[in-house]
């Protein structure tokens, strides 16, 4: 692309849509940005502006200089009515709408079908398998690729850069140094179930639920000895946080996607909070009870779920982190011989993506394994 100011295509604006666009914003690029929800454009335009304020703050302006920053980055804010006018001039769009495979799928053929040749076409889904968002830009598959961000956009660092086989090798060259204009950085994960985080962190949560079913250990135990590790948050937090029903669906993508292994079969505990509606933090009861105001306290679970811990036979929790550690080495292990991702790819993944003190390769050479 040539002149001195780069534009973003954004379709969706929810809050990875609007997080995505006030990514861009913040780097001196020009947005337009869709969302056929009457009113979405508008209230992601007040949350941009927030965000805005908030970064001014952070970059120590004065009240004058981030006034006038606010307004210039606003100034390149636009919307339009029509999902496909946002590729008009775009060195990218982005799609970010609802995690619907037949809505991606129509919106990428008709991306395709009025994109000049030189837009890349990215979809930011979290989940979905890109080759089958990708195949339906009938005319040039090639320049399809997916940007997956993590929540929030404008605060975390990391970007899976997701390439399918028919990723044109310029385009992912393109699309990676994007995101580092954006001031993020980026991974390279081929088009895999879970791509690199969501497959190779799925042992976090997964062998805590093991040590859990087996009567090994309590909630309360694993969490405090993860945390004492050095990861920003236990396993059984990290699932009450973002739902159980949301984790549960996911790790049964990522396990089916795979082809069932039983080292990533989800738990049967994670089966029945979610069929008894204890969803974490959302509905107020998950693994804790979630009270306004005062610290999370664990919630019991019945004997036929997870067995009793026996008094005295407790894991020690340099056990409980080996085996945690272990499960997720042993996935990343994986993912680098199946040409997922590179070590230092999925090392910069873990750390970033999911607040890991070290990558596991990184700790397995600590160990010297």
């Amino acid at each position: 692309m040539t002149g001195a100011t780069r534009r973003l295509g954004v379709v969706g604006a929810g809050t990875m849509g609007a997080g995505i666009a006030q990514v861009a914003l913040e780097a001196g690029w020009e947005v337009r940005l869709h969302d056929a929800i009457d009113g979405a454009v508008g209230r992601a335009r007040d949350r941009i502006a927030e965000g805005l304020r908030r970064c001014a703050a952070k970059r120590g302006l004065t009240t004058g200089d981030a006034a006038a920053w606010m307004d210039a980055a606003l100034a390149r804010l636009s919307s339009v009515q029509d999902p496909v006018a946002v590729v008009a001039g775009a060195e990218l769009a982005i799609e970010a709408i609802v995690e619907d495979i037949e809505a991606k799928r129509e919106l990428f053929t008709a991306l395709d079908a009025a994109a000049p040749q030189g837009t890349i076409l990215a979809t930011n889904t979290s989940a979905l398998p890109v080759t089958a968002i990708a195949e339906h830009a009938r005319a040039h598959p090639e320049r399809v690729l997916g940007l997956h961000f993590f929540n929030p956009a404008p605060v975390l660092l990391l970007v899976e850069v997701v390439a399918t086989v028919r990723t044109d090798p310029e385009v992912l060259d393109r699309a990676t140094r994007a995101v580092a204009a954006w001031g993020k950085i980026a991974v390279r994960s081929a088009d895999s179930p879970g791509f690199i985080v969501n497959r190779v962190n799925r042992p976090f949560t997964i062998e805590a639920l093991r040590m859990l079913e087996a009567g090994q250990a309590r909630v309360a135990e694993i969490d405090a000895a993860v945390r004492a590790d050095g990861f920003a948050i236990g396993p059984f937090e990290l699932m009450d946080l973002v739902g159980l029903d949301v984790n549960l669906a996911a790790a049964t993508a990522i396990w089916e996607g795979l082809g069932r292994p039983e080292r990533l079969r989800p738990s049967p505990i994670q089966a029945w909070l979610v069929e008894h509606r204890r969803l974490g933090r959302k509905t107020g009861v998950g693994f804790y009870r979630h009270v306004a105001g005062h610290d999370a306290v664990p919630e019991s679970l019945p004997r036929d779920v997870a067995r009793p811990v026996s008094l005295g036979r407790s894991l020690e929790p340099d056990e409980i982190v080996r085996r945690i550690r272990s499960a997720i080495a042993a996935e990343a292990v994986l993912a680098r011989d199946a040409g997922v991702a590179s070590e230092a790819d999925i090392d910069t993944a873990l750390w970033l993506g999911a607040a890991h003190p070290e990558g596991p390769f990184a700790w397995l050479r600590r160990r010297g394994t």
